[in-house]
C-alpha cells in the first residue's frame, strides 16, 4: 500500500512537472488565438458597420476583452519561464540567471526584444479592452470602428511576433547563437542561463519600458478614433471629448517614461555629463511633441469643434512617429547606444507595418477630410489662434528632430557619404522653435475663445 502510494505521487509529482514544462507551449498558444480573435474583431465589426448590423458590430467588445485575456495569459506564461528559471526557453536561457534577484527575472520578461513586443501588444490589447469597457457612451457604429482599428493594430504586431520575433521558441544544440530563428531539433535545457546585459540590471529598467509603451501604444488609440472618424465621416465635439482622455494618458505615461529612461541612462551611460539627441531618445521625443499638440487641438475640436481635420491629422501621425520610432529602435539602421536589435528581417518587417498603417491613415485623410467641415469660427488674436501657432511649433520642432535624425541614413542610401547629425545641428534648429513656444505660452492662455482684444488681456500679466 505505501509502495503503491509512493508511485502513485511521483505520478503525480511527473505530471505536474511536465505541465510546468509546457507552461511555455501554453502562452505560445494563447498568442497564437489572441491573433486569431484580432483578426476576427478587425473584419466582423467593420462588416457590421457598413452594413449596420447590430449583433455584428457588438461582437466587438468581447473580442476585445476576450484577445486582451489571451495576450495577459501569454505574458504571464513568459513571466513564470523566468521566475522560475525555465532554461529550457531560449529567451530565458539568453536574458536571465538563476541567481538573479527576482527584480531582474521578472524585468527580464521586457529586458530584451521578444520580451518587450509582447509586453507592446498586451498593452494595444489592454487599451482596446478599455475601450470596451469603458465606451458605453460611443455610437455603437463609431465603437464598432474604433475596436476594428484597434484589432487590425494587434494583428500586425501579433503577426510580427509570431513570425520574427517568438519568444517562446525552445532551446536546442542548433539555435546557439542562430538570432531570431526557432530551431525543434536537438531539445536540451541549458544548466543556467547567460544573464541578463549588466547595464539592463538597474531598478529603472523595471519602470521604464511599461511606461514608455504605455504612451507609444496610448497613441494607437488616438489612431483607431482618428481612422474610424474617417471612415464615419464625423468629427465633432462629442469625438474630441471621447479622444482626450486617451492622448491625455498616452502623453503623460510617455512623458514618464522618457523622464525615467533619462535618469537610468544617463546615470548608466552619461560619460560624466548630460547629453541628448540619441536617435533612440529622440524616438520618443517626436511623438511626444506631436502628442502635445495633439492635445491641445483636441481642446479645440472638444470646445469650440474647429481644427477638425488638423487633429485628425497630428493623431495620424503621433502614432506614425511611435511606429517610426519602433522601427529606429529595432531595425538597426540607425547607431545607438540604446538600439534594442539589430536584424534587418524584423527591420523590413517593421518598415512594412509602419508604412501600411501611415499610408492607410493619409489615404484615408486625403478622401475623407474635405468632407469634415469646421462650425466654429475665430478671430486673428484668439485662445484659438495662439493654440494654432503652438500646434505648427510644435509640429515643426518634430519634424525638424526627424530631419535630423534620420539624415545619417538619407545621407548613405543618396549620396554614399557617412554623416553624424549632433546636438549642435539640433541645438540651433530646435531650440528657437522652443523660445518662440515660451513666450507665446503666457499670451495665449490670458485670451479668451472665438475673439479676443490683445490689450486688454495683456494687462492680467
Amino acid at each position: 500500500m505505501i509502495i503503491l502510494r509512493g508511485r502513485l505521487s511521483l505520478a503525480r509529482a511527473v505530471r505536474a512537472s511536465i505541465l510546468l514544462l509546457m507552461i511555455a507551449e501554453f502562452g505560445h498558444f494563447a498568442l497564437i488565438l489572441a491573433f486569431l480573435v484580432a483578426c476576427f474583431q478587425t473584419v466582423v465589426p467593420l462588416v457590421g458597420a457598413h452594413k449596420r448590423w447590430p449583433g455584428w458590430m457588438a461582437v466587438a467588445e468581447p473580442a476585445a476583452t476576450i484577445q486582451f485575456l489571451l495576450t495577459a495569459a501569454a505574458f504571464a506564461a513568459l513571466t513564470y519561464a523566468f521566475v522560475i528559471s525555465d532554461f529550457s526557453v531560449k529567451l530565458v536561457w539568453f536574458n536571465s540567471h538563476s541567481d538573479k534577484p527576482m527584480l531582474y527575472k521578472i524585468t527580464g520578461v521586457w529586458g530584451n526584444h521578444e520580451g518587450s513586443m509582447l509586453l507592446w501588444v498586451l498593452i494595444v490589447a489592454f487599451f482596446g479592452a478599455l475601450a470596451a469597457w469603458f465606451g458605453g457612451n460611443l455610437p455603437p457604429s463609431l465603437k464598432a470602428r474604433v475596436l476594428a482599428i484597434q484589432g487590425l493594430v494587434g494583428s500586425a504586431f501579433f503577426a510580427f511576433i509570431l513570425f520574427t520575433s517568438n519568444p517562446f521558441c525552445r532551446s536546442s544544440w542548433l539555435n546557439i547563437g542562430a538570432g531570431t530563428k526557432c530551431f525543434t531539433e536537438g531539445f536540451f535545457v541549458p544548466f543556467d542561463g547567460q544573464d541578463l546585459n549588466p547595464l539592463l540590471q538597474d531598478p529603472g529598467l523595471a519602470f521604464h519600458p511599461p511606461f514608455l509603451y504605455l504612451g507609444y501604444v496610448g497613441l494607437s488609440m488616438t489612431f483607431s478614433f482618428a481612422v474610424a472618424a474617417l471612415i464615419e465621416g464625423r468629427v465633432d465635439a462629442a469625438w474630441g471629448r471621447w479622444v482626450r482622455p486617451y492622448t491625455l494618458a498616452a502623453w503623460v505615461f510617455l512623458t514618464i517614461g522618457i523622464a525615467l529612461g533619462s535618469w537610468w541612462a544617463y546615470y548608466e551611460l552619461g560619460w560624466g555629463g548630460f547629453w541628448f539627441w540619441d536617435p533612440v531618445e529622440n524616438a520618443s521625443f517626436m511623438p511626444w511633441l506631436i502628442a502635445a499638440a495633439l492635445l491641445h487641438s483636441a481642446i479645440v475640436v472638444e470646445k469650440r469643434e474647429s481644427l477638425k481635420s488638423w487633429t485628425i491629422l497630428l493623431a495620424i501621425i503621433a502614432f506614425g512617429f511611435s511606429m517610426i520610432g519602433a522601427f529606429i529602435t529595432r531595425s538597426g539602421v540607425l547607431t545607438s547606444v540604446h538600439a534594442f536589435a539589430t536584424d534587418p528581417e524584423r527591420g523590413v518587417f517593421l518598415l512594412m507595418i509602419t508604412a501600411a498603417f501611415i499610408l492607410l491613415g493619409l489615404v484615408l485623410f486625403t478622401v475623407r477630410a474635405p468632407v469634415m467641415q469646421a462650425k466654429g469660427v475665430f478671430g486673428l488674436v484668439s485662445r484659438e489662434s495662439f493654440l494654432v501657432a503652438n500646434n505648427v511649433l510644435l509640429a515643426v520642432s518634430a519634424f525638424v528632430i526627424f530631419v535630423g535624425t534620420i539624415w545619417p541614413l538619407i545621407a548613405e542610401m543618396l549620396f554614399d557619404r557617412k554623416l553624424t547629425v549632433g546636438p549642435p545641428f539640433f541645438d540651433m534648429a530646435f531650440t528657437p522653435f522652443m523660445v518662440v513656444l515660451g513666450l507665446i505660452l503666457p499670451v495665449g492662455a490670458m485670451l479668451p475663445w472665438k475673439r479676443a482684444n490683445l490689450s486688454r488681456s495683456m494687462r492680467p500679466l
